[in-house]
């Protein structure tokens, strides 16, 4: 598996983000000057962080990927199929993001085009539907919150892969084998980077509420897999969690991650 940087923040967002991607070689390792980079939030719905991105840490790294070169940065994302995308993230102040010195261009994935995908060697999702803005992005890097779910048991990078797909095809990934199809899903979806925003999570119930607790960590890493697993064992340090029983590797997403090779 990949490494995993783990960094408490003590000092400022910024410091903090820098010197966890720092531990990995630096953004510039990862982020090309004259790169255009996508950025995957979580604004499934519009519950105050850990439930949905906050605001000062997706502006915080918009920031710091433009000081590492990127000539454009994109922000993009799908609600939860029964709410507006475009309502939801003018309630959590997505599109002050544009006010910004250098500011990122912010998609709505159902007011674009969208492009069918084979997923090869699939055995639970042999297709889907991904948004066609997708084909412009140089790199892209996966933004999740760190909490447990109600259907899936555990959401971090992989299950963030989701908010790429159509929202009408979310309809029958979730009436069985929902975590084996998270899994396929990632395999045609590039993840070069994930910096998971575990300042806090939920460690039982999710996606969009639980009891919250406090890590006070920034997760980095260019494996999807490695920081779920790491993130999985931070939810189960808490006395009272929904993951006590279950060892990471053996969670349905992350095994059938493993069986197909994803990163």
């Amino acid at each position: 598996m990949g490494k995993v940087a783990q960094v408490k923040v003590e000092k400022s967002l910024a410091e903090t983000i820098n010197k966890a991607v720092d531990e990995l070689g630096g953004f510039k390792r990862f982020v090309k000057k004259g790169e255009v980079v996508f950025l995957k939030p979580n604004f499934n719905t519009a519950d105050p962080f850990p439930a949905s991105t906050d605001l000062e840490f997706l502006k915080t790294v918009v920031e710091l990927v433009y000081e590492a070169g990127a000539k454009l940065v994109m922000i993009g994302d799908s609600s939860t199929m029964s709410l507006n995308t475009r309502k939801i993230m003018e309630e959590k102040g997505v599109f002050s993001l544009q006010e910004m010195k250098t500011p990122p261009r912010i998609y709505v994935f159902e007011e674009g085009k969208w492009l069918k995908k084979e997923i090869p060697k699939a055995k639970y999702l042999k297709k889907v539907s991904l948004p066609a803005i997708l084909e412009r992005a140089d790199k892209v890097i996966f933004l999740p919150c760190l909490k447990t779910h109600s259907q899936a048991q555990f959401t971090g990078s992989l299950k963030l892969a989701i908010g790429f797909s159509r929202p009408f095809e979310r309809v029958p990934m979730h009436v069985r084998n929902l975590q084996e199809k998270i899994a396929e899903l990632n395999k045609v979806i590039r993840c070069d980077l994930v910096i998971m925003d575990g300042r806090k999570c939920f460690i039982n119930q999710g996606p969009s509420a639980g009891e919250v607790k406090e890590p006070g960590l920034i997760l980095v890493s260019p494996d999807r897999v490695a920081v779920d697993i790491e993130g999985i064992k931070i939810i189960q340090g808490y006395f009272g969690n929904s993951l006590s029983k279950i060892k990471p590797a053996e969670l349905p997403q992350i095994k059938r991650a493993r069986e197909i090779g994803l990163p």
